[in-house]
């Protein structure tokens, strides 16, 4: 209906003023319901375009606005308010019965948009920590795809060699470093076969990558089957080092004088393209820092599968991440409009007011796995995606597992129970289509 009205505002001024590039504009339910059922800023986006008031272009846009499906009213400082009238509700609700599910929905596109969300390490379970990136990826992801766009699920494994948390992970696996012990890594251990494989290695980096392999393994299994989060594509950092991209990527850096030396290392000129400061890149042991393989598999999203838009889900910690990613990606002429940063805020977990403290490197945290089989599934997707990303969040495990109406969670369940119950109800009942009489639907 939103998009009816757009679409008739649109006409409305094509109708009544010289051609120009029309503006965004809102199309939105008032808070106050006496303002209607829809309005509409447009008049005041005009305002600077015509050089006039803006309740007289209100009134000019009402008068050719008028075509029967609803009432108007112009409302100071020059709000167009919309009243649908019944016979237009009684269609849309035509609409509704005959499309089902399919009502709403928008017709294919051909932006191709990729989504990188949850982007768990491989050294260890997934936590609370990653849920509220995973949930919101994954319901943004439904959406996009509901309103016709093609979208690819992607997630990002960071399972370099040469990244220190997987030497780490490594050492610890050959008994040389106490980093990532937890329940789930002794677990694969215990495994025979595992055991008798890493006798072979001797290797912190190459025990550590194997090992992330397996973890990997059971994190994809546990999200795919219990969490219900879907992905399409596990993209892994190694493959850019594997393939030669990473260090094609510093020659064309190198080539285009964006890298220089200095206290040993190789910083990128992130300032020159609006980032804060020079970045380093290359470290003075000669291994590259994180960005540079993350910029690699932008490469391989905007370039080689040619995804229009990619949007980034990233947590709290990457915060300062997004000038130098965009950064690099002008320096190698990706145009930054491309990219879409979502920073998602700190969830804590709290238990009788207190909140629950955790660690990975100590292997103190609380599973998403675990807190599901506490709270439920659609007790803790409701309660990660309840509130805005950029906001922070106390997740109350007391609140999440009450079965009153206290919880939101239990009341939408409940109604739904009420739906459902009404459905069977009517299965088996004869309705004549034909004889439905839709004025004594007459209530607000």
């Amino acid at each position: 209906m939103r998009e009816k009205i757009r679409q008739q505002i649109q006409k409305a001024i094509r109708g009544r003023f010289d051609s120009f590039a029309i503006p965004d504009f809102s199309v939105e339910v008032p808070e106050n319901p006496e303002h209607g059922d829809y309005a509409t800023n447009i008049a005041m986006v005009l305002a600077k375009i015509l050089k006039k008031p803006p309740m007289e272009i209100a009134g000019v846009l009402a008068k050719e606005l008028e075509v029967g499906s609803w009432k108007l009213e112009v409302a100071k400082p020059g709000f167009i308010n919309f009243w649908l009238s019944p016979e237009t509700v009684y269609k849309e609700l035509g609409e509704i019965l005959r499309k089902k599910e399919k009502y709403g929905q928008g017709p294919k596109k051909k932006e191709k948009i990729s989504i990188e969300y949850l982007d768990a390490n491989p050294t260890g379970p997934v936590h609370i920590g990653h849920a509220r990136s995973g949930f919101l990826g994954d319901a943004l992801s439904n959406v996009l795809e509901f309103y016709g766009n093609p979208v690819t699920r992607e997630f990002y494994v960071n399972n370099a060699k040469a990244s220190g948390q997987i030497k780490s992970l490594g050492s610890t696996v050959l008994g040389r470093g106490k980093e990532y012990r937890h329940g789930q890594l002794l677990e694969i251990l215990k495994n025979k076969k595992t055991k008798q494989l890493l006798k072979k290695i001797n290797d912190d980096k190459e025990a550590g990558f194997f090992i992330a392999k397996l973890i990997q393994k059971e994190n994809e299994r546990f999200l795919r089957e219990k969490a219900g989060i879907k992905f399409d594509l596990f993209f892994e950092e190694e493959s850019v080092y594997k393939s030669g991209a990473v260090i094609k990527l510093i020659e064309t850096l190198k080539k285009k004088r964006l890298l220089y030396e200095k206290d040993g290392a190789w910083w990128f000129r992130a300032s020159k393209y609006g980032d804060s400061e020079d970045r380093v890149f290359i470290r003075k042991t000669g291994e590259p820092t994180y960005v540079l393989p993350d910029i690699a598999y932008h490469q391989d999203k905007f370039l080689e599968r040619k995804i229009t838009r990619a949007i980034n889900i990233f947590g709290a910690d990457h915060h300062g991440y997004g000038p130098r990613l965009r950064a690099a990606l002008a320096a190698i002429g990706i145009g930054t409009e491309r990219l879409h940063i979502i920073t998602v805020q700190v969830a804590r977990l709290t238990k009788g007011g207190k909140e629950f403290k955790m660690s990975k490197r100590r292997g103190v945290f609380v599973t998403l796995e675990d807190l599901i089989k506490e709270v439920g599934l659609d007790a803790a997707r409701w309660f990660f995606l309840e509130k805005s990303p950029d906001t922070h969040m106390d997740f109350d495990l007391d609140l999440a597992k009450e079965r009153s109406v206290k919880n939101p969670v239990y009341y939408v369940q409940y109604a739904y129970a009420r739906i459902s119950s009404i459905f069977r109800k009517t299965q088996n009942a004869k309705i004549k289509t034909q004889n439905i009489n839709p004025k004594l639907l007459n209530s607000p």
